[in-house]
């Protein structure tokens, strides 16, 4: 057994230790604890190498319960739940960049003396910036737990722990956050305004969304469309989204005749790039680290090991916030995007041999679908419906998509020094979203196109992707055997 192999059962069973602490009730420990210590006597008197490892990863799995502990008390005893419910004053810097829609606006501030975040829902006007220095009295309210979806869990994995609605606002002072993300900020706000200025509705607000994560000039009637087709994380910064652009952006530069060298090194610029620009939100860093992981393994040739460094990854993201296992789809979505197209997308693109690869489009077509079955259960557990037409949709639009997106920063860009020259450079990527919303258009007219579930049970979700396992674990075998036997 390598190093690495024992590594990697290390960090799964850290992972299956957090996965437990978060199901399980906490007076079901002590009998866990007490099975690792009699399989830890019976490895020392036995002195089996297998069995040691055995129980360093139950010693994992327990440091798993133990770290998600942590976090759950940290929740548990937050200072400002002692004032829930209360009216009070306090003082805070806006602490990410302002959540702006039609009506209201809102700002996600950290309390000055405390390091713990509230969540102010306010009017649009007067505006606030990130960095500003707010001076803020209003009613602090707890977020509830619904039914079906506890709003509490979702803040609090980003230490969010109390709500305000329209309070009172002074401004004390500016400039306060850090010089980097203001800057940051700052250059996406004006790439927005250029990009805005350069091309017509609705093809700018797809742009926007596309570029930036912002959908929120896109109509609800197109929002229903992207659902329908299955294409709306070409609207959204998520998880999926950057792991799929990221794949496809790396065969993109590979198409266009560049070294796999070249290829590997600019795509992770070019992503990184894009995470800056959308102002650097922690699921688009996430999302980013392990894509460029994966891709980093395809040009190594090693894709075992490359499973190994996004379980890696993953275990180093949820050392620091072990909530996201759970708690943050966006987190899930990556993740098993990516182990998709480790695991699946070589046994799909040799099953589709005979369409051609024209364009990447046999490759596109097996990393499309690979990434959208690990996905499935999620996306249905979570959101309750799935689209039936989501694999064309995604076929027709996907190879594009990374073009779009240069061509959006290119012109976006050039826009902010000279309008004329951006307006000039938009033209190409203006015929890209005009394809794309007619594709998108003529597809949510399908009566079919979409499926709605209800209450859908996480048994569904555990034997799904049990099955998935085991053909895919097969498959894999099969494809193994016909090598050796080649």
């Amino acid at each position: 057994m390598t190093p690495s192999k024992i590594l990697f059962y290390f960090c799964l069973s850290f992972i299956l230790g957090i996965f437990f602490s978060s199901i399980l009730q906490a007076t079901q420990y002590p009998t866990l604890i007490f099975l690792i210590f009699g399989v830890f006597l019976i490895s020392f008197l036995k002195r089996s190498k297998e069995l040691v490892v055995f129980v360093f990863c139950l010693l994992f799995l327990l440091v798993g319960i133990w770290r998600h502990q942590i976090a759950i008390s940290k929740i548990e005893n937050n200072q400002l739940q002692n004032y829930f419910g209360q009216n009070i004053t306090f003082t805070g810097i806006v602490d990410e960049e302002p959540d702006r829609r039609e009506k209201t606006t809102k700002l996600t501030i950290k309390v000055e003396g405390l390091g713990e975040k509230v969540l102010i829902t306010k009017w649009p006007y007067p505006e606030y910036e990130y960095g500003d220095k707010l001076k803020i009295t209003g009613q602090l309210e707890e977020p509830q737990v619904f039914e079906d979806f506890s709003y509490k869990d979702y803040l609090s994995k980003e230490g969010i722990f109390g709500l305000l609605y329209y309070p009172q606002i002074e401004l004390m002072e500016k400039n306060q956050g850090n010089a980097l993300k203001k800057f940051l900020i700052s250059l996406k706000n004006e790439s927005q305004e250029s990009l805005n200025k350069i091309m017509p509705l609705p093809q700018a607000a797809f742009m926007e969304a596309l570029l930036f994560g912002q959908e929120g000039n896109i109509s609800e009637i197109w929002k229903e469309k992207l659902n329908i087709t299955g294409t709306r994380h070409i609207a959204a910064v998520s998880g999926m989204n950057i792991t799929i652009l990221t794949f496809l952006l790396f065969d993109f530069l590979l198409s266009l005749g560049f070294w796999r060298q070249q290829s590997l090194i600019a795509s992770i610029i070019l992503i990184f790039f894009y995470i800056l620009m959308i102002g650097a939100p922690s699921s688009a860093v996430r999302a980013g680290i392990m894509a460029c992981l994966f891709i980093m393994a395809q040009y190594f040739g090693r894709i075992s090991t490359g499973s190994r460094a996004i379980v890696l990854a993953a275990t180093i993201m949820l050392v620091l916030n072990p909530l996201l296992l759970l708690s943050d789809v966006g987190f899930q979505l990556s993740f098993l995007a990516i182990m998709g197209l480790i695991y699946l997308q070589p046994i799909l693109s040799e099953f589709f041999q005979k369409i051609p690869n024209t364009f990447q489009l046999r490759y596109n077509l097996s990393g499309t679908l690979s990434a959208q079955i690990f996905t499935l259960p999620v996306l249905i557990y979570n959101f309750g419906q799935i689209s039936l037409i989501s694999p064309l949709t995604n076929i027709l639009i996907l190879p594009f998509l990374p073009l779009a997106t240069i061509l959006g920063f290119i012109f976006s860009a050039l826009g902010i020094i000279f309008a004329t020259l951006g307006q000039i450079f938009s033209l190409p990527a203006y015929f890209l979203l005009t394809y794309f919303i007619k594709t998108i258009d003529f597809f949510s007219k399908i009566p079919w196109a979409n499926l709605r579930f209800q209450n859908v049970s996480w048994l569904f979700l555990f034997n799904f992707y049990l099955i998935l396992g085991i053909v895919v674990w097969q498959l894999n075998k099969k494809q193994k055997l016909k090598f050796l036997q080649y």
